[in-house]
């Protein structure tokens, strides 16, 4: 069952990581964690790959340059699911009793994923995803995910979401999410310097307006937290004067909406460091919707449908997967909590739960 009563103080993060030091990043995030903690917030937000820190090297030069002087450094800075630095998030979440929804860059193998973990107040872990398809040349650093990484989860605080950078301009994965009920969502991005101001759509102007249009188009509370692109990012990645210009400053634009689309704290400067805050009622939720539920009375289910296989998909089937209840899908620590899903009628949308089975099915959603 869907409630609308809930209150609660959330809180989310602008700041420059530790670039690509996991360890000093992951140190840096139990900072801003506690510091979220004191002041009252029952969940906390983090950038895209905030852990070891956004690859802004592949933007810059030939990709061949990039790999030699980048890319082992970042494989090795990447982290397991099962990583010890995880375990010291979860902790830092148990400890503060505070939910954590942290991005970082997942080494699982030889590859590496744009991934989200959601930590509740407890230290569990509640979800693990990985963006779904990464964006123009971060598919030469990164996997991808699949349908199993678009779901959203119950927790303490609402019903929980969270997508990556430019899957907030992927307009069936915005839908898929809406359907779920979603009521905090965690929009996560890099700071937004990069090729300025050549390419506007690559703004920060223009995320923070794909942003706030989730907030309102979905009628969610939106927690956007970003990165920053700071002078300790040039002193990393930048070679020449090109380079500087190639990657800009700043870029940050981290805010929280409400679900009718309004800022709900003051913004930080683009290239400044901090913790911005809001108080969520989720029955502002209910009001939204009285005008305009695109899933619900605004939606025309006849006439539009969403085909969704929310099934994970491994690179090897075996033979006893067709015959028997196998489970081989992503490992998590076993202490991982599986969020209940709610009741849904036939014609709406399942919602995936963890452990899922691997099987290549496709559910039908009549919207």
């Amino acid at each position: 069952m869907v409630t609308y009563t809930n209150k609660f103080r959330a809180a989310t993060v602008q700041a420059e990581p530790v670039w690509f030091d996991a360890a000093a990043t992951v140190e840096k995030s139990i900072g801003l964690i506690k510091e979220a903690a004191s002041n009252d917030a029952q969940i906390i937000a983090f950038p895209e790959v905030f852990i070891p820190g956004y690859p802004y090297h592949i933007w810059l030069d030939s990709p061949f340059a990039a790999m030699g002087k980048f890319a082992v450094r970042y494989h090795e800075q990447s982290l397991p699911i099962d990583s010890p630095l995880i375990v010291r998030l979860r902790d830092a979440a148990r400890a503060n009793k505070i939910s954590v929804v942290m991005g970082f860059s997942e080494r699982d193998g030889g590859t590496l994923y744009m991934s989200q973990i959601i930590i509740n107040e407890h230290g569990n872990i509640v979800a693990h995803r990985r963006k779904l398809k990464p964006t123009h040349v971060e598919r030469t650093v990164f996997g991808e995910g699949d349908g199993s990484d678009i779901a959203v989860y119950d927790m303490a605080v609402g019903r929980v979401g969270a997508l990556n950078c430019w899957e907030h301009f992927q307009t069936l994965t915005k839908y898929a999410m809406y359907a779920m009920h979603e009521q905090i969502h965690i929009a996560a991005w890099p700071g937004m310097s990069l090729y300025q101001p050549e390419v506007y759509a690559f703004s920060s102007e223009a995320q923070s307006v794909a942003t706030q249009m989730y907030a309102m188009e979905g009628q969610t509370f939106v927690l956007c937290a970003t990165q920053v692109v700071g002078k300790a990012a040039h002193q990393f990645f930048c070679e020449s004067p090109m380079h500087e210009k190639l990657i800009g400053y700043g870029g940050g634009f981290a805010q929280i909406f409400g679900p009718d689309g309004r800022a709900l704290a003051d913004r930080l400067p683009g290239d400044g460091e901090g913790i911005l805050y809001a108080e969520i009622n989720l029955a502002e939720i209910a009001m939204a919707k009285q005008a305009a539920d695109p899933v619900g009375h605004y939606s025309r289910r006849d006439v539009f449908t969403v085909t969704f296989n929310d099934q994970p998909r491994d690179p090897i089937k075996r033979d006893k997967d067709t015959t028997e209840a196998s489970f081989l899908g992503r490992a998590l620590p076993q202490t991982t909590v599986v969020a209940p899903s709610l009741q849904h009628e036939a014609s709406d949308l399942e919602i995936p739960k963890l452990p899922l089975e691997h099987e290549n099915i496709e559910n039908e959603v009549q919207k």
